[in-house]
């Protein structure tokens, strides 16, 4: 089972910006309470990340996770999971938008799960990585 949703926000930083906070994974802990941990393992040749690997934990289940990452200038990134011992699928994308005072962000996130779980409770896991990819994500960005 998979489900997906989306998040529309601003901030209060140029794409530039946005795009930097977004390659800084290694702080995922710091703006998305279900990271445990996060390192870059690959690197494109621009120095921004390739492969990623990171611990999580999300309804009671504790995942190792890695993704890939393809960047799209300043418009968009996208992650796509590559392994997960838990989760059937992950993709996530951050499109930009330059606006007057900042920038504006979609998050497009689909989750997808190996293990039986309750469609309300992968909902719940769905709309915290929501909350954390937008308000925890925003919050960071506007504090570096």
């Amino acid at each position: 089972m998979a489900v997906s949703g989306s998040a529309e926000f601003d901030v209060d930083a140029s794409p530039e910006h946005v795009m930097d906070a977004v390659a800084a994974v290694e702080d995922l802990p710091e703006r998305s309470p279900s990271h445990k941990s996060a390192e870059v393992e690959s690197r494109h040749e621009d120095g921004r990340p390739n492969r990623v690997r990171a611990q999580v934990s999300a309804a009671g289940f504790s995942d190792e996770e890695v993704t890939d990452y393809t960047w799209d200038g300043l418009q968009s990134v996208t992650w796509t999971l590559a392994e997960s011992s838990m989760q059937s699928e992950q993709v996530g994308t951050y499109t930009l938008t330059p606006t007057d005072g900042g920038t504006h962000i979609r998050l497009d996130l689909e989750i997808g799960v190996k293990v039986p779980m309750p469609g309300f409770v992968l909902k719940r896991v769905l709309k915290s990585a929501l909350e954390s990819g937008s308000n925890g994500f925003k919050a960071y960005v506007e504090r570096r």
